[in-house]
């Protein structure tokens, strides 16, 4: 008994700065670490905080507008099912929505420029709403086709003034964090109305467009009631043909930005084979519509249960490694694809080409923040999803090409080629980037700390004065004891 009291005595007159893991094993039994319930709620509440109040209101309504997608899920089987149209019109409808899409890419970009994030973000949700719930009224077939170009241009409209308003709002040690929070918002609300969507397609394709105007609609109300605009001084007072102006023009003369943009196609080209391509292939070698859902399904689930836990991991670490690692995890996931046999096999391969979607999408929005000057980031924002708009028009071509002329094996090696060429010219091109500075983390987990060993010198303190008795004298608070802190939320 009497070699332990001593000891406590001597260390906590001593006073001595510990740090919090030798903190917690000194007071903790032998064996016993913090509890799992406590180092999640830790590792959620580092998750969400710090980020704007701002953010998490836009952060709602990207969220709702994605549990609100239902026509995108149906549409070729509204026209084929129940309008009666052959699958040949129907790919066109598709094309024409896509081909919309890219122009609202630009246009949506000048857009937040000009007007600014929050009116470009009320016009393009009010043209969504409004053009889905006329799509699901029209009859004629020309135009069914002219509307869903309406809705193509009306819904890529808001990606560009959403991506700008982020970058604004958001610090830059913080961005990286709150682009994957917002990426998880999108795959969550598009696998739930993936799901919805046929069960209300069952009862009513109708109703299925007006609840889509409907929660657009309601996304356009947050934003307008809670999300301030966020567009900075600079493009305000910056006149057009000025040394400061930023034009479509200084987009396509910015040689390391169109190199990223060129290099996001590629990457995009090869993601979205998960939707054309596999679907084909798998059908070409035997394999049901369902038994395609089932592994395709592996892909939102991951990203949805791991999407938060990899952000936290790649925060800041250096994103030249993530990006060359994740396009060449991309590109070799699907070339994977031609080794597999069975269901099991193919989604595995999905895992894999799953993860490097997880740790690059977020990156790559992250780096095209660093590339873009603060009062031209709508058009540059606009450039970046053009690409991932003309890959989603290029992709069905170019894999029933190779497939049709060479067989599914040539597509999935192609893949590898595209992955490798994406990582080495990411790996060239970051070269010269300036490094960033280390983030908050660093300085909340440090202040977290700091915190914590003063409670737990307090705690050993008291306990051991009291064991002492009256001699002791009073216990005094400690400096920097932990207190709560404020939940961040939606708001």
């Amino acid at each position: 008994m009497a070699p332990v009291k001593p000891t406590i005595v001597t260390f906590a007159n001593c006073q001595c700065r510990l740090h919090l893991r030798a903190a917690v094993r000194i007071l903790s039994p032998p064996g016993e670490t913090m509890p799992y319930a406590l180092r999640a709620r830790r590792a959620v509440r580092e998750t969400v905080s710090g980020l704007p109040r701002e953010f998490w209101w836009l952060w709602t309504s990207t969220l709702v507008n994605r549990l609100g997608a239902f026509v995108a899920t149906f549409m070729a089987l509204y026209l084929t099912l129940d309008r009666g149209y052959s699958a040949t019109y129907a790919g066109l409808v598709a094309a024409l929505h896509g081909l919309g899409g890219v122009i609202s890419s630009l246009g949506g970009g000048v857009m937040t420029d000009r007007l600014g994030r929050r009116p470009t973000l009320l016009i393009a949700q009010v043209a969504t709403a409004a053009s889905v719930a006329l799509l699901g009224f029209v009859r004629d077939p020309v135009a069914i086709a002219g509307v869903a170009f309406l809705v193509g241009m009306a819904s890529n409209a808001s990606r560009p003034a959403v991506q700008a308003m982020m970058a604004d709002i958001v610090r830059p040690e913080d961005r990286i964090r709150a682009f994957s929070l917002n990426y998880w918002a999108i795959n969550l609300g598009f696998a739930v109305s993936s799901m919805a969507a046929g069960f209300i397609a069952e009862v009513s394709y109708l109703a299925g467009f007006l609840l889509e105007a409907g929660m657009t609609l309601v996304c356009a109300i947050v934003v307008f009631l809670r999300v301030p605009e966020s567009r900075p001084a600079e493009s305000v007072k910056t006149a057009p043909g000025s040394d400061g102006s930023v034009g479509l023009g200084t987009v396509l003369r910015d040689g390391r930005f169109m190199s990223v943009v060129g290099l996001s196609f590629l990457i995009a080209l090869i993601f979205q084979q998960g939707s054309v391509g596999l679907p084909v292939a798998m059908g070409a070698a035997g394999f049901t519509p369902a038994e395609y859902g089932m592994a395709i399904a592996v892909n939102g689930v991951l990203i949805v249960v791991l999407q938060i836990p990899v952000t936290r991991f790649i925060e800041h670490r250096d994103p030249r490694r993530l990006l060359v690692v994740s396009s060449v995890l991309a590109g070799y996931g699907f070339a994977l694809t031609a080794f597999a046999g069975s269901v099991g096999v193919i989604a595995l391969t999905v895992c894999v080409w799953t993860l490097a979607e997880i740790v690059n999408a977020p990156t790559q929005t992250g780096l095209v923040v660093r590339l873009s000057p603060t009062h031209g980031r709508g058009r540059y924002q606009g450039m970046y999803t053009m690409s991932w708009s003309v890959a989603a028009l290029v992709a069905p071509l170019l894999s029933g090409f190779v497939i049709d002329r060479f067989g599914a094996e040539w597509l999935w090696g192609f893949c590898a080629v595209l992955g490798t060429v994406a990582g080495v010219g990411y790996g060239v091109l970051m070269r010269r980037l300036p490094e960033e500075t280390a983030g908050v983390e660093a300085r909340v987990e440090a202040g977290t700390e700091a915190g914590v060993e003063a409670g737990v010198e307090a705690g050993v303190e008291a306990g051991v004065e009291a064991e002492a008795g009256p001699e002791s004298g009073p216990v005094q608070p400690a400096k920097g004891a932990v207190r709560a802190q404020p939940e961040v939320g939606a708001g």
